[in-house]
């Protein structure tokens, strides 16, 4: 394991972040990372301490002439997204990330970095470890699970914090402050059927369609990356209509909150329409590489005979599922008319698994508006309904409205302006982030959101400018010593 990231400056920020890289920290399993944090703040003699669910609290005092300054919370949290390519063995409960530097950036080979958002929880470490640092009292917020439920923000207790002013450092592009974002919630679908035979004579064909983007479902929905989910079952519509193709199993994403890179699908046909699905299969990879020139460039859509399957999806049911999906939106639905090139609402068909007489599809919704997120998730309820599905909303948490008028955000325009001779940009973001959860429980905090450049979270290909690290941090230092 490569430690060439501990020479990279600011050198106690890296060191934070390599120690983390260490630590197996996947959504749902905090254990480990949440005690090394605890250990962390007691081993520098600060107060330290744990609330219910798991959140990590460390508390610095004010720095000598700051005592009268308002108490500020810096927040990051401690999960990670697991996501790899197919061909990787990598266990993301066990093995530690293996973070490398290529030119200006830091990537991790073929798995997610985690900068988002261990640079963010590695800043806070330094910045409560530095003894020369000028700031008012600072409570350094560790947060769990934030990636599947927010479940961290959510669990929060009134009284645990309090300070006036936030941070959070979970945005992903350096010269921005972000001061509001969007809402969220899951609409989780499931189909049951009972199997049934495979028709005398069939032969089974395995599609696989890989080499997407992916990336975050927030942060990246107005690329418009390619959604695999999508592509396979235009695919399978014309599969079935044109050739009687038959479904077996469909495995299409993983994440809620990741755009699908990867779909697979079993089919059988009968003999004689073997080469022309095989010859479809082709057409629909030169059809895809065309539609998306310039923003996919690794589009594979492959096929290959295979083993016979035991069992098929009823017709029906394969049916009612390929015209659902197929109807369903995917992508920017709306867009912010105040903050101009910002996505209001969007759906990502997060995926689509078949087991044994269960088909499960889960949509993520996200919106600043409350009502046009839910009617938007009523769209996609009806849709499936129509398809004989049982459909469930949940997981729905709050966006986070902006304040243009913000005196934390004023100070840090002027420091930036100083700093780096030009304005910051003034952004509210489409992803879903804690800070309209965390306000829920400790009413009228000042938040402004900002960190490092971070590219393509939520997908292998996630990477970490280098320099803009060292920014984020000066910006960060400087702005703590200012908030009087």
């Amino acid at each position: 394991m490569s430690k060439e990231i501990l020479n990279l400056k600011p050198e106690n920020v890296w060191k934070h972040f390599y120690e983390l890289t260490q630590i197996p920290r996947p959504t749902g399993q905090m254990a480990e990372v949440t005690k090394f944090v605890v250990d962390f703040g007691k081993s520098l003699g600060l107060d330290t301490k744990q609330d219910a669910v798991g959140n990590v609290l460390i508390t610095k005092s004010a720095s000598a002439g700051m005592e009268n300054a308002p108490v500020v919370i810096l927040q990051a949290h401690l999960d990670m997204v697991p996501q790899k390519n197919s061909d990787v063995k990598h266990d993301f409960t066990k093995d530690p990330i293996d973070a490398y530097i290529d030119g200006d950036k830091v990537r991790a080979r073929s798995t997610t970095l985690g900068a988002d958002n261990g640079i963010g929880a590695a800043a806070i470490m330094a910045i409560l470890e530095d003894k020369e640092a000028v700031h008012g009292k600072i409570e350094g917020l560790f947060t769990i699970d934030e990636e599947v439920g927010m479940v961290g923000a959510f669990g929060l207790q009134r009284g645990f914090l309090t300070g006036s002013i936030m941070l959070n450092l979970d945005t992903e592009e350096e010269g921005e402050l972000c001061v509001g974002c969007a809402g969220g919630a899951d609409v989780n679908i499931s189909l049951q059927y009972k199997d049934v035979e495979v028709p005398e004579g069939d032969v089974a064909l395995k599609i696989s369609l890989t080499g997407l983007k992916g990336g975050h479902s927030g942060c990246d929905i107005h690329l418009g990356r390619a959604n695999a989910n999508k592509l396979i079952f235009r695919f399978l519509k014309e599969a079935v209509r044109d050739y009687e193709a038959r479904l077996a199993s469909i495995d299409g994403g993983s994440l809620r909150n990741a755009i699908p890179r990867e779909a697979f699908a079993v089919i059988t046909v009968q003999p004689e329409d073997v080469d022309d699905v095989m010859e479809l299969v082709a057409d629909y990879e030169e059809l895809y590489i065309e539609e998306y020139k310039g923003i996919e460039d690794k589009i594979s859509f492959k096929v290959e005979k295979t083993e016979l399957p035991k069992t098929l999806i009823p017709e029906e049911i394969q049916d009612n599922l390929i015209n659902a999906v197929e109807g369903c939106q995917n992508g920017v639905v709306s867009m912010l008319q105040d903050f101009e090139g910002t996505v209001e609402t969007s759906t990502s068909l997060a995926s689509v698994k078949s087991s044994p007489e269960l088909i499960e599809v889960k949509f993520l919704t996200r919106g600043s508006s409350e009502s046009k997120k839910f009617a938007l998730c009523s769209s996609i309820e009806s849709t499936f309904t129509l398809a004989g599905a049982k459909v469930e909303v949940d997981g729905a948490y709050p966006g986070w409205q902006p304040d243009i008028n913000s005196k934390t955000l004023n100070v840090m325009k002027g420091v930036y302006k100083e700093k780096f001779g030009k304005e910051p940009v003034i952004q509210v973001v489409h992803a879903g982030l804690e800070c309209g959860i965390i306000l829920s429980s400790t009413p009228g905090l000042d938040i402004v959101s900002f960190g490092p450049t971070i590219m393509n979270p939520h997908s292998p290909d996630e990477y970490v400018d280098i320099e803009s690290v060292g920014k984020f941090y000066t910006y960060l230092t400087e702005t703590l010593a200012r908030l009087k």
